[in-house]
Order: structure tokens, then sequence, then C-alpha cells
């Protein structure tokens, strides 16, 4: 049987995207060997490996979203709090530990100090995720080991690599697609530029693992920022639609014998 691997990209808001994905490959009884993940990809990864469902996960993020007023701290060296992440993971998963989850769980930081990727897959749960999800002055980065840890988008914003070794299918959610246009619905306009100068340095990164799937997805999100979470079911909806397109290559690469999988790419 063919091992399934799954790449989540950082993204904000836009990682609901990845649930539509997920709700699709549920539907065709497609289950992942491991799951690698940064930033909201991160966040999305943790939850299903700890056995929530598409939508399940959809209702908790909407519900305990870290991107509200009520977790701004003015006088910290961010101005949003992860105390409403740090809560779901609390709620939600039973232990601290990569060993609760049901899938293996790659996770993507960077360490500050270093200026390199770090990847974590055992020990402590909690911390790692929150540091993926911590994009630097937005959030306060996490203090771990004797490393600064921060958003994994910074050097890696699509973990590919520890899935190299380890499954024969991998299919890829980018979120981050880049369009003409920088969104207009955030009250944080100023943030949505310095977003896009951030995703326009690292687009060639990211492009340039492409040939690393056998699948790569991209939901058409240029419209919405990393704060849309009020359009979380429009963003769900569209990473569903944008999957749904590519059903029968899904499910050629499900039914294919292993050793007559042929890479294919998606635009």
């Amino acid at each position: 049987m063919k091992k399934f691997g799954y790449v989540l990209s950082g993204g904000g808001a836009r990682g609901f995207a990845h649930l539509g994905l997920l709700k699709l490959l549920e539907e065709m009884k497609i289950k992942p060997a491991a799951i690698a993940g940064t930033s909201a990809g991160a966040i999305v990864g943790v939850l299903y490996a700890a056995g929530k469902g598409p939508e399940d996960i959809l209702a908790l993020m909407k519900n305990n979203s870290y991107f509200g007023w009520g977790n701004i701290l003015w006088n910290k060296s961010g101005f949003f709090s992860m105390a409403m992440l740090q809560k779901l993971l609390k709620e939600t998963i039973a232990h601290d530990n990569f060993d609760a989850l049901k899938i293996p769980l790659f996770i993507a930081t960077t360490d500050l100090n270093k200026g390199e990727s770090v990847i974590f897959s055992e020990g402590e749960l909690f911390q790692p995720v929150i540091a993926s999800a911590s994009v630097p002055v937005v959030f306060e980065p996490v203090f771990m080991n004797d490393k600064i840890l921060v958003d994994g988008g910074l050097l890696n914003n699509f973990p590919v690599e520890p899935l190299e070794p380890i499954c024969d299918v991998i299919i890829g959610s980018y979120v981050n697609r880049m369009e003409d246009g920088i969104a207009k619905t955030s009250v944080f306009r100023s943030f949505n530029i310095i977003e896009r100068c951030f995703h326009l340095a690292i687009a060639n990164s990211v492009y340039s693992k492409m040939n690393k799937c056998d699948v790569f997805i991209e939901a058409p999100l240029h419209a919405f920022d990393m704060f849309d979470v009020k359009q979380a079911d429009n963003i769900f909806e569209i990473g569903y639609k944008t999957a749904l397109q590519h059903k029968p290559e899904l499910e050629r690469l499900s039914e294919d014998p292993l050793n007559d999988n042929i890479p294919v790419q998606f635009f």
C-alpha cells in the first residue's frame, strides 16, 4: 500500500484552505502516513494528526482564533498573544508530546540565533507548534532548548524534506499563490504590504520544491490576507473546490500500483 504524505504551507487565515483539501482526501478514503506543516499548516496538521476531522478543525479554529483583539499585548515583543492557541492545544490534545498524535507529524520552525530551519517530530509538542506560527513582530518568539524560535515559513514555508524518505506519494498544499493585487479586507493594511513582500521573497524557494510533490495544489486565495478569519468558511470552500478539480488525478495516484507511480503537477 502506498504511503501518502501531506505538506501544508503557512499563510495565516488562508490555511483554512488546507482543510478543504483534507475533506476531499477523506471522502476519497485517502489517509496520510505522515504530515509536515509550517505556521497555519502546522496548526491544521497537529489537530488533524490528533484525530480531529476537517470540519471539526474548521469550527475549532474559527472559535479559537489567535488573530483577535482580545489577544493583543501592546507591551510585548509581539502585539498578539498565543494564549488562545495554547488553550486550544491543551483542550484538544491529551498530552504535550508528539507521541500523543495518531499520525507522524513534522513541524518547521526558524531558529533566529543560527538563522536555520529546525524541524520537530518528537518530544514536547505544543511549543514547536506555537513557535511555527509565531510570525516575527506580530507574535512573541518562543524560547526553547536555548533557541529563539519563530515562524517556520521564514526559511521553510513548504517543508517537504522530512516526507521524501518515508512517503511514496506527496501531496502539497500551498496557500500563498502570488497574483496581481493586495488583499484589502483587513484593517492591517500596512501589514498586508509587508506580508506580500515576505511571500514574494520566499516564493522561488517554495516553487523550487514543486517537483518533489506528486500533486502540488494552489488555491486562488490572493484576495484574502492572514487576518481574514471571518472568511474562514469561504476559504475552506475554495480549498475544497480547488482540490476537487484534481480528483481524477488523485484517484489515479491512489489506485496505481506503487511501481507505476508517475509524478504529476498542477498549476
